[in-house]
Protein backbone atom coordinates (compact mmCIF):
# COMPACT_ATOMS: atom_id res chain seq x y z
CA UNK A 1 0.00 0.00 0.00
CA UNK A 2 1.42 3.39 -1.01
CA UNK A 3 1.80 6.23 1.47
CA UNK A 4 -0.64 8.25 -0.66
CA UNK A 5 -3.27 5.53 -0.30
CA UNK A 6 -2.58 5.25 3.43
CA UNK A 7 -3.09 9.01 3.80
CA UNK A 8 -6.36 8.80 1.85
CA UNK A 9 -7.67 5.97 4.05
CA UNK A 10 -6.62 7.86 7.16
CA UNK A 11 -8.57 10.93 6.02
CA UNK A 12 -11.64 8.79 5.26
CA UNK A 13 -11.45 7.18 8.68
CA UNK A 14 -11.24 10.54 10.43
CA UNK A 15 -14.14 11.91 8.37
CA UNK A 16 -16.38 8.94 9.23
CA UNK A 17 -15.35 9.11 12.89
CA UNK A 18 -16.32 12.78 13.01
CA UNK A 19 -19.62 12.07 11.26
CA UNK A 20 -20.34 9.27 13.73
CA UNK A 21 -19.35 11.30 16.78
CA UNK A 22 -21.45 14.33 15.88
CA UNK A 23 -24.48 12.81 14.19
CA UNK A 24 -24.75 9.04 14.43
CA UNK A 25 -23.78 8.15 18.00
CA UNK A 26 -26.22 10.69 19.52
CA UNK A 27 -29.01 8.92 17.56
CA UNK A 28 -27.87 5.34 18.19
CA UNK A 29 -30.12 4.75 21.21
CA UNK A 30 -33.18 6.08 19.41
CA UNK A 31 -32.32 4.04 16.32
CA UNK A 32 -32.39 0.87 18.43
CA UNK A 33 -35.26 1.61 20.80
CA UNK A 34 -37.65 3.00 18.18
CA UNK A 35 -36.44 0.84 15.28
CA UNK A 36 -35.80 4.18 13.61
CA UNK A 37 -34.08 4.49 10.24
CA UNK A 38 -32.63 8.02 9.92
CA UNK A 39 -33.24 8.52 6.20
CA UNK A 40 -31.80 12.01 5.96
CA UNK A 41 -28.67 10.99 7.87
CA UNK A 42 -28.29 8.06 5.48
CA UNK A 43 -28.59 10.37 2.50
CA UNK A 44 -25.88 12.57 4.01
CA UNK A 45 -23.43 9.72 3.44
CA UNK A 46 -23.97 10.48 -0.24
CA UNK A 47 -22.88 14.09 0.13
CA UNK A 48 -19.76 12.83 1.91
CA UNK A 49 -18.99 10.59 -1.07
CA UNK A 50 -19.46 7.29 0.76
CA UNK A 51 -22.58 5.78 -0.82
CA UNK A 52 -20.85 5.41 -4.18
CA UNK A 53 -17.37 5.06 -2.77
CA UNK A 54 -16.27 2.35 -5.27
CA UNK A 55 -17.96 4.04 -8.24
CA UNK A 56 -15.95 6.31 -10.59
CA UNK A 57 -16.50 10.05 -10.37
CA UNK A 58 -18.16 10.18 -13.81
CA UNK A 59 -21.12 8.31 -12.27
CA UNK A 60 -21.21 10.43 -9.11
CA UNK A 61 -18.95 8.25 -6.99
CA UNK A 62 -15.58 8.66 -5.31
CA UNK A 63 -13.56 6.23 -7.42
CA UNK A 64 -11.98 4.43 -4.47
CA UNK A 65 -11.56 0.74 -3.63
CA UNK A 66 -12.87 -1.88 -1.26
CA UNK A 67 -10.26 -0.86 1.31
CA UNK A 68 -11.95 2.55 1.59
CA UNK A 69 -15.39 0.95 1.77
CA UNK A 70 -14.15 -1.34 4.55
CA UNK A 71 -12.94 1.65 6.56
CA UNK A 72 -16.38 3.28 6.31
CA UNK A 73 -18.07 0.02 7.34
CA UNK A 74 -15.82 -0.38 10.37
CA UNK A 75 -16.31 3.12 11.71
CA UNK A 76 -20.07 3.07 11.13
CA UNK A 77 -20.18 -0.38 12.73
CA UNK A 78 -18.46 1.01 15.80
CA UNK A 79 -21.11 3.72 16.16
CA UNK A 80 -24.23 1.83 15.04
CA UNK A 81 -24.04 -1.64 13.53
CA UNK A 82 -27.58 -1.39 12.18
CA UNK A 83 -26.85 1.86 10.32
CA UNK A 84 -23.68 0.24 8.97
CA UNK A 85 -25.68 -2.76 7.77
CA UNK A 86 -28.03 -0.56 5.74
CA UNK A 87 -25.02 1.28 4.34
CA UNK A 88 -23.37 -1.97 3.27
CA UNK A 89 -26.56 -3.31 1.68
CA UNK A 90 -26.84 -0.16 -0.39
CA UNK A 91 -23.23 0.68 -1.17
CA UNK A 92 -21.67 -2.75 -1.62
CA UNK A 93 -24.45 -5.20 -2.42
CA UNK A 94 -26.18 -2.96 -4.98
CA UNK A 95 -24.24 0.14 -6.02
CA UNK A 96 -20.90 -1.64 -6.44
CA UNK A 97 -22.59 -4.50 -8.32
CA UNK A 98 -24.42 -2.15 -10.68
CA UNK A 99 -21.13 -0.48 -11.56
CA UNK A 100 -19.16 -3.71 -12.01
CA UNK A 101 -21.83 -5.63 -13.90
CA UNK A 102 -24.10 -3.00 -15.41
CA UNK A 103 -24.33 -1.67 -18.94
CA UNK A 104 -23.49 1.93 -19.67
CA UNK A 105 -27.22 2.62 -19.72
CA UNK A 106 -27.67 1.22 -16.21
CA UNK A 107 -24.61 3.05 -14.92
CA UNK A 108 -25.67 6.41 -16.31
CA UNK A 109 -29.33 6.00 -15.36
CA UNK A 110 -29.02 4.88 -11.76
CA UNK A 111 -25.56 5.28 -10.25
CA UNK A 112 -25.65 9.09 -9.84
CA UNK A 113 -28.90 8.93 -7.84
CA UNK A 114 -27.70 5.99 -5.76
CA UNK A 115 -24.33 7.62 -5.09
CA UNK A 116 -25.88 10.91 -4.00
CA UNK A 117 -28.42 9.28 -1.70
CA UNK A 118 -31.37 10.46 -3.75
CA UNK A 119 -32.23 6.78 -4.16
CA UNK A 120 -31.98 3.97 -1.59
CA UNK A 121 -31.28 0.42 -2.74
CA UNK A 122 -31.95 -3.20 -1.72
CA UNK A 123 -30.54 -6.52 -2.85
CA UNK A 124 -33.36 -9.03 -3.35
CA UNK A 125 -32.14 -12.61 -3.15
CA UNK A 126 -33.72 -14.39 -0.13
CA UNK A 127 -37.19 -15.85 -0.54
CA UNK A 128 -39.69 -17.43 1.90
CA UNK A 129 -38.59 -20.91 0.82
CA UNK A 130 -34.95 -20.29 -0.05
CA UNK A 131 -32.40 -18.75 2.27
CA UNK A 132 -29.12 -20.62 2.46
CA UNK A 133 -30.07 -22.47 -0.73
CA UNK A 134 -30.34 -19.24 -2.69
CA UNK A 135 -30.48 -20.96 -6.08
CA UNK A 136 -33.73 -22.68 -5.07
CA UNK A 137 -35.51 -19.38 -5.70
CA UNK A 138 -38.97 -19.44 -7.26
CA UNK A 139 -39.17 -15.84 -8.43
CA UNK A 140 -39.07 -16.00 -12.21
CA UNK A 141 -38.86 -13.73 -15.22
CA UNK A 142 -40.14 -14.88 -18.60
CA UNK A 143 -39.46 -13.19 -21.87
CA UNK A 144 -42.49 -11.63 -23.56
CA UNK A 145 -41.68 -9.89 -26.83
CA UNK A 146 -39.16 -7.13 -26.21
CA UNK A 147 -39.46 -7.22 -22.41
CA UNK A 148 -39.53 -9.53 -19.39
CA UNK A 149 -42.38 -10.25 -16.99
CA UNK A 150 -41.29 -10.71 -13.36
CA UNK A 151 -43.32 -12.63 -10.76
CA UNK A 152 -42.49 -13.74 -7.23
CA UNK A 153 -41.52 -12.42 -3.83
CA UNK A 154 -38.48 -11.72 -1.69
CA UNK A 155 -38.26 -11.61 2.10
CA UNK A 156 -35.89 -10.54 4.87
CA UNK A 157 -34.61 -7.82 2.55
CA UNK A 158 -32.47 -5.09 4.11
CA UNK A 159 -33.69 -1.55 3.30
CA UNK A 160 -36.82 -2.94 1.59
CA UNK A 161 -39.34 -0.59 3.26
CA UNK A 162 -37.41 2.44 1.95
CA UNK A 163 -35.95 1.05 -1.27
CA UNK A 164 -36.39 3.05 -4.48
CA UNK A 165 -34.36 0.54 -6.50
CA UNK A 166 -34.00 -3.22 -6.11
CA UNK A 167 -31.41 -5.56 -7.58
CA UNK A 168 -33.56 -8.66 -8.08
CA UNK A 169 -32.44 -12.17 -8.93
CA UNK A 170 -34.87 -14.42 -10.76
CA UNK A 171 -35.04 -17.72 -12.57
CA UNK A 172 -34.99 -17.39 -16.33
CA UNK A 173 -35.66 -20.89 -17.61
CA UNK A 174 -32.74 -23.10 -16.58
CA UNK A 175 -30.56 -20.15 -15.61
CA UNK A 176 -30.66 -17.08 -13.37
CA UNK A 177 -30.64 -13.42 -14.32
CA UNK A 178 -30.25 -10.19 -12.35
CA UNK A 179 -32.65 -7.31 -12.98
CA UNK A 180 -32.83 -3.68 -11.93
CA UNK A 181 -36.35 -3.04 -10.61
CA UNK A 182 -37.76 0.29 -9.45
CA UNK A 183 -40.26 0.81 -6.67
CA UNK A 184 -42.30 2.85 -9.17
CA UNK A 185 -42.62 -0.07 -11.61
CA UNK A 186 -46.22 -1.24 -11.94
CA UNK A 187 -46.76 -4.48 -10.04
CA UNK A 188 -44.16 -3.85 -7.33
CA UNK A 189 -45.49 -3.77 -3.77
CA UNK A 190 -44.03 -3.85 -0.27
CA UNK A 191 -45.06 -6.23 2.51
CA UNK A 192 -44.58 -5.92 6.23
CA UNK A 193 -41.56 -4.45 7.96
CA UNK A 194 -40.08 -7.00 10.36
CA UNK A 195 -39.47 -6.22 14.04
CA UNK A 196 -36.10 -7.77 14.82
CA UNK A 197 -34.15 -8.83 17.89
CA UNK A 198 -31.12 -6.79 16.87
CA UNK A 199 -29.95 -4.52 14.08
CA UNK A 200 -33.01 -2.46 14.85
CA UNK A 201 -33.14 0.67 12.74
CA UNK A 202 -31.89 -1.21 9.70
CA UNK A 203 -35.29 -1.71 8.01
CA UNK A 204 -36.01 -5.26 6.84
CA UNK A 205 -39.08 -6.30 4.89
CA UNK A 206 -40.83 -8.08 2.04
CA UNK A 207 -41.19 -7.19 -1.64
CA UNK A 208 -43.70 -8.64 -4.12
CA UNK A 209 -43.59 -8.70 -7.92
CA UNK A 210 -46.88 -9.19 -9.76
CA UNK A 211 -46.45 -9.24 -13.54
CA UNK A 212 -43.82 -6.51 -13.44
CA UNK A 213 -42.82 -5.61 -16.99
CA UNK A 214 -39.12 -4.88 -17.40
CA UNK A 215 -37.41 -3.69 -20.59
CA UNK A 216 -34.34 -5.60 -21.76
CA UNK A 217 -32.05 -2.76 -20.71
CA UNK A 218 -32.85 -3.55 -17.07
CA UNK A 219 -30.91 -6.82 -17.25
CA UNK A 220 -27.75 -6.56 -15.15
CA UNK A 221 -24.84 -8.16 -16.96
CA UNK A 222 -25.71 -10.84 -19.47
CA UNK A 223 -28.96 -12.77 -19.64
CA UNK A 224 -28.52 -16.08 -17.80
CA UNK A 225 -25.35 -14.95 -16.00
CA UNK A 226 -27.04 -14.24 -12.68
CA UNK A 227 -25.38 -17.16 -10.86
CA UNK A 228 -21.90 -15.75 -11.38
CA UNK A 229 -23.04 -12.30 -10.26
CA UNK A 230 -24.63 -13.83 -7.16
CA UNK A 231 -21.52 -15.79 -6.18
CA UNK A 232 -18.99 -13.04 -6.82
CA UNK A 233 -21.25 -10.56 -5.06
CA UNK A 234 -21.64 -12.78 -2.00
CA UNK A 235 -17.87 -13.13 -1.67
CA UNK A 236 -17.32 -9.37 -1.70
CA UNK A 237 -20.32 -8.87 0.57
CA UNK A 238 -18.95 -11.24 3.21
CA UNK A 239 -15.60 -9.48 3.31
CA UNK A 240 -16.98 -5.94 3.42
CA UNK A 241 -19.75 -6.70 5.95
CA UNK A 242 -17.24 -8.43 8.24
CA UNK A 243 -15.78 -5.00 8.95
CA UNK A 244 -19.05 -3.99 10.62
CA UNK A 245 -18.26 -6.58 13.27
CA UNK A 246 -14.67 -5.38 13.57
CA UNK A 247 -16.09 -1.99 14.54
CA UNK A 248 -18.65 -3.52 16.89
CA UNK A 249 -15.96 -5.64 18.57
CA UNK A 250 -13.75 -2.59 19.12
CA UNK A 251 -16.66 -0.75 20.70
CA UNK A 252 -17.46 -3.67 23.01
CA UNK A 253 -13.82 -4.06 24.02
CA UNK A 254 -13.44 -0.36 24.80
CA UNK A 255 -16.66 -0.28 26.81
CA UNK A 256 -15.53 -3.35 28.76
CA UNK A 257 -12.09 -1.87 29.46
CA UNK A 258 -13.52 1.43 30.67
CA UNK A 259 -15.95 -0.29 33.02
CA UNK A 260 -13.39 -2.81 34.31
CA UNK A 261 -10.91 -0.04 35.15
CA UNK A 262 -13.48 2.19 36.85
CA UNK A 263 -15.48 -0.47 38.69
CA UNK A 264 -14.23 -1.15 42.22
CA UNK A 265 -14.94 -4.32 44.19
CA UNK A 266 -13.23 -5.55 47.36
CA UNK A 267 -11.16 -2.39 47.43
CA UNK A 268 -9.63 -2.55 43.94
CA UNK A 269 -10.44 -2.22 40.26
CA UNK A 270 -11.99 -5.36 38.82
CA UNK A 271 -9.51 -5.06 35.93
CA UNK A 272 -6.95 -6.43 38.40
CA UNK A 273 -8.91 -9.61 39.01
CA UNK A 274 -7.39 -12.62 37.29
CA UNK A 275 -10.65 -13.82 35.75
CA UNK A 276 -11.38 -10.36 34.31
CA UNK A 277 -7.82 -10.16 32.99
CA UNK A 278 -8.39 -13.45 31.21
CA UNK A 279 -11.56 -12.14 29.61
CA UNK A 280 -9.91 -8.91 28.44
CA UNK A 281 -6.90 -10.78 27.05
CA UNK A 282 -9.08 -13.21 25.10
CA UNK A 283 -11.31 -10.41 23.82
CA UNK A 284 -8.34 -8.42 22.56
CA UNK A 285 -6.73 -11.46 20.92
CA UNK A 286 -9.95 -12.38 19.09
CA UNK A 287 -10.37 -8.76 17.99
CA UNK A 288 -6.84 -8.47 16.60
CA UNK A 289 -7.00 -11.88 14.91
CA UNK A 290 -10.28 -10.85 13.27
CA UNK A 291 -8.69 -7.72 11.86
CA UNK A 292 -5.77 -9.65 10.36
CA UNK A 293 -8.05 -12.23 8.77
CA UNK A 294 -10.34 -9.57 7.32
CA UNK A 295 -7.45 -7.55 5.93
CA UNK A 296 -6.10 -10.69 4.24
CA UNK A 297 -9.52 -11.43 2.75
CA UNK A 298 -9.87 -7.81 1.62
CA UNK A 299 -6.66 -8.06 -0.40
CA UNK A 300 -7.63 -11.46 -1.78
CA UNK A 301 -11.09 -10.40 -2.97
CA UNK A 302 -9.64 -7.49 -4.93
CA UNK A 303 -7.47 -9.95 -6.85
CA UNK A 304 -10.16 -12.61 -7.31
CA UNK A 305 -13.83 -11.89 -6.70
CA UNK A 306 -14.56 -15.64 -6.81
CA UNK A 307 -12.31 -16.25 -3.78
CA UNK A 308 -14.82 -17.99 -1.53
CA UNK A 309 -12.52 -19.49 1.08
CA UNK A 310 -10.98 -16.27 2.39
CA UNK A 311 -14.25 -14.34 2.28
CA UNK A 312 -16.15 -17.06 4.14
CA UNK A 313 -13.34 -17.57 6.67
CA UNK A 314 -13.11 -13.86 7.44
CA UNK A 315 -16.77 -13.36 8.30
CA UNK A 316 -17.00 -16.79 9.98
CA UNK A 317 -14.32 -15.94 12.52
CA UNK A 318 -15.12 -12.24 12.83
CA UNK A 319 -18.83 -12.75 13.45
CA UNK A 320 -18.25 -15.47 16.04
CA UNK A 321 -15.60 -13.29 17.70
CA UNK A 322 -17.88 -10.24 17.76
CA UNK A 323 -20.60 -12.19 19.54
CA UNK A 324 -18.02 -13.60 21.98
CA UNK A 325 -16.52 -10.17 22.68
CA UNK A 326 -19.93 -8.52 23.15
CA UNK A 327 -21.05 -11.36 25.41
CA UNK A 328 -17.93 -11.01 27.57
CA UNK A 329 -18.37 -7.24 27.69
CA UNK A 330 -21.86 -7.78 29.10
CA UNK A 331 -20.53 -10.31 31.60
CA UNK A 332 -17.87 -7.88 32.80
CA UNK A 333 -20.61 -5.31 33.41
CA UNK A 334 -22.60 -7.83 35.45
CA UNK A 335 -26.16 -6.76 36.13
CA UNK A 336 -25.59 -3.32 34.64
CA UNK A 337 -24.76 -4.92 31.30
CA UNK A 338 -28.21 -6.49 31.19
CA UNK A 339 -29.84 -3.07 31.56
CA UNK A 340 -30.67 -1.30 28.30
CA UNK A 341 -29.27 2.03 29.49
CA UNK A 342 -25.78 0.54 29.46
CA UNK A 343 -25.87 0.02 25.70
CA UNK A 344 -23.90 -3.20 26.08
CA UNK A 345 -26.83 -5.54 25.51
CA UNK A 346 -27.49 -3.80 22.17
CA UNK A 347 -23.99 -4.71 21.03
CA UNK A 348 -24.69 -8.35 21.78
CA UNK A 349 -28.08 -8.33 20.02
CA UNK A 350 -26.54 -6.68 16.96
CA UNK A 351 -23.57 -9.06 16.95
CA UNK A 352 -25.83 -12.11 16.65
CA UNK A 353 -26.90 -11.09 13.14
CA UNK A 354 -23.30 -11.57 12.03
CA UNK A 355 -23.76 -15.34 12.14
CA UNK A 356 -26.96 -15.26 10.10
CA UNK A 357 -26.69 -12.56 7.44
CA UNK A 358 -24.64 -12.97 4.23
CA UNK A 359 -24.89 -16.73 4.70
CA UNK A 360 -25.13 -18.53 8.02
CA UNK A 361 -22.19 -19.76 10.07
CA UNK A 362 -22.98 -23.28 8.89
CA UNK A 363 -22.83 -22.27 5.22
CA UNK A 364 -19.53 -20.46 5.80
CA UNK A 365 -18.01 -23.54 7.38
CA UNK A 366 -19.14 -25.58 4.38
CA UNK A 367 -17.57 -23.06 1.99
CA UNK A 368 -14.27 -23.01 3.86
CA UNK A 369 -14.06 -26.79 4.19
CA UNK A 370 -15.18 -27.68 0.66
CA UNK A 371 -12.83 -25.16 -0.95
CA UNK A 372 -10.02 -26.27 1.32
CA UNK A 373 -10.49 -29.88 0.20
CA UNK A 374 -10.62 -28.88 -3.49
CA UNK A 375 -7.45 -26.83 -3.18
CA UNK A 376 -5.59 -29.58 -1.36
CA UNK A 377 -6.65 -32.21 -3.88
CA UNK A 378 -5.40 -29.99 -6.69
CA UNK A 379 -2.14 -28.61 -5.25
CA UNK A 380 -1.50 -30.92 -2.27
CA UNK A 381 -1.14 -27.85 -0.08
CA UNK A 382 -3.16 -25.31 1.92
CA UNK A 383 -4.08 -22.07 0.07
CA UNK A 384 -1.76 -19.20 0.96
Amino acid sequence: MTSENEDSLRMIRETVKEFARKELIPLSTRIDEEDFFPVELFRKLGSLGFLGITVPEKYGGSGLGYDAQAVVQEELGYASASFALSYGAHSNLVVDSLYRNGSEHIRESFLPGLSSGEMIASLCLTEPGSGSDALAMKTEARRSGDHFVLNGSKTLITNAPYADLMLVYARTGDSYTAFVVLNSDKGVSKGKKFSKMGMRGSPTGEIYFDNVELPEDRVLGKYGNGKNIILSGLNAERVILSFIFIGLSRNALEVALKYAIERKQFGKSISEFELIEEKLANMYTRYEASKLLCEKALKAIQLDRMNAIDSAASILFTAESAEYIAREALQIHGGYGYVKDSGVERLLRDAILGQIGAGTTEIRKHLVASNLVKSFMKDKSIPR
